[in-house]
């Protein structure tokens, strides 16, 4: 089966400890002026994803529904200007019917069926339509296979080379596949390293395994949260700081995003992605005002944690439940943004908890690592150069205040 895929010690000290500053600001400064000079998108705007349900059809047949991005599918169909930058329901739907061959010739080529070792021929099931996913207009597809009758094969393959690379359109494109054939519920996450899942060959082990993958990847390519995550690193002084902090947008983040995830709650894409934006901007801006010339905490900022007694590490004060409150509400919002970048569209099931589970693990696990890495390095530098450190995060800070607050308002304006 063949698939088409379209003073000398201390001075010297100090000029290392001037460097390491110099060297954090200027990378987290980088990276977020790239960031924000890169286009007015969501977390996600390099890459897309695709949908696919496929259940069981008459006899061997296989029924597939796909949502795929409306203006991308238009626009990789080598359409018109007219058909991608359709407004509106009504405008999109009329130049799906019209370009409706030119949709199936491009959507079949790049995902197929197979019975066992034979591919399955393809037929439009009515005109594709447009729907709605977290505020993006997304085009639906209906395919019904007809697969060899000869034998009725315990299995089936799925394919998908959607939206390629090659394209040049976007990258690394994630087809999330769930299926009932065979008398086998399942789901799937295809990639460009690995586009096919066959049923009965799908282990609980490797579909955990795909999940926990999308989940670091998700953390790692989505810019709102590492520069949300960052601004809780360089507002945190001590190991409480960044540990209490940590914890509750964990927690936050992690009930909104079960219950988004399993239908129990929605908010539209349009709400969401704006006060996520905001989120960054105002833990950035947090910080600012705690170390601002004259405040009591620029001074505090100075102090060895070491020094405090211990009874005192975890006492909470004022404007720590504050801080704690605000990361907590914003927590809440991400968790929505993470669960309407997934996308899942499925009945509950045990199944689907255990995927949603791993996949929030692998972000917990990137944003433990993350922190592991980036707070030691800030704990040092504020420890052997506490000047530099304060100009460094103050620096930090300030740019991804800016970047929040230019996202903030493109999306406000339904620029991105």
């Amino acid at each position: 089966m063949t698939f088409s895929a379209p003073a000398r010690t201390a001075s010297r000290r100090g000029a290392v400890l001037a460097a390491l500053g110099l060297a954090l600001a200027g990378a987290a400064t980088a990276v977020a002026g790239t960031i924000a000079t890169a286009g007015p998108a969501a977390a996600h705007d390099a890459t897309t994803d695709a949908y696919a349900r496929a259940t069981a059809g008459a006899g061997a047949d296989v029924h597939v529904e796909l949502d795929l991005e409306y203006d991308l599918l238009m626009k990789s169909a080598w359409l018109t200007a007219e058909a991608y930058d359709a407004r509106g329901t009504a405008a999109q739907d009329a130049q799906l019917a019209e370009h409706a061959e030119e949709v199936a010739a491009y959507v079949t080529e790049r995902f197929q069926v197979a019975a066992a070792e034979e591919l399955c021929t393809p037929a439009l099931a009515g005109d594709p339509t447009v729907g709605d996913r977290g505020g993006t207009p997304y085009a639906t597809v209906v395919l019904d296979y007809a697969c060899p009758a000869a034998g009725e094969p315990a299995t089936h393959t799925l394919f998908s080379a959607l939206f390629p690379d090659t394209e040049s359109f976007v990258h690394t494109t994630e087809t999330m596949v769930t299926y009932d054939l065979d008398g086998e519920e399942g789901s799937a996450v295809l990639t460009p390293a690995a586009p096919t899942v066959t049923t009965g060959a799908q282990g609980t082990w490797h579909r955990l395994g795909e999940f926990f993958v999308l989940g670091a990847e998700h953390l790692l390519l989505g810019p709102d949260h590492l520069l949300f995550l960052l601004a809780l690193i360089v507002g945190s002084r001590r190991l409480r700081d960044v540990v209490l902090v940590a914890t509750a947008f964990t927690v936050a983040h992690s009930v909104t995003f079960l219950l988004a995830a399993t239908g129990a709650v929605s908010a539209p894409g349009a709400v969401v992605e704006p006060v996520i934006a905001l989120s960054i901007a105002a833990v950035a801006a947090g910080y600012l005002w705690t170390v601002r010339p004259g405040s009591a905490a620029r001074l505090d900022s100075l102090v060895d944690a070491a020094t405090e007694p211990r009874r005192q590490v975890w006492r909470l004060t004022r404007p720590d439940v504050a801080r704690l409150a605000v990361v907590f509400g914003f927590g809440l919002v991400h968790g929505l943004g993470f669960a309407g970048a997934l996308g899942l569209d499925e009945p509950w099931s045990w199944g689907l908890l255990g995927s949603l589970l791993v996949f929030n693990v692998g972000i917990e696990v990137v944003q433990l690592a993350i922190v592991a890495v980036v707070f030691p390095l800030l704990v040092v530098l504020r420890r052997r150069a506490p000047r530099t450190a304060r100009w460094a995060t103050t620096a930090i800070a300030a740019g991804v205040a800016v970047v929040g607050l230019v996202w903030f308002v493109q999306r406000v304006l339904g620029l991105g």
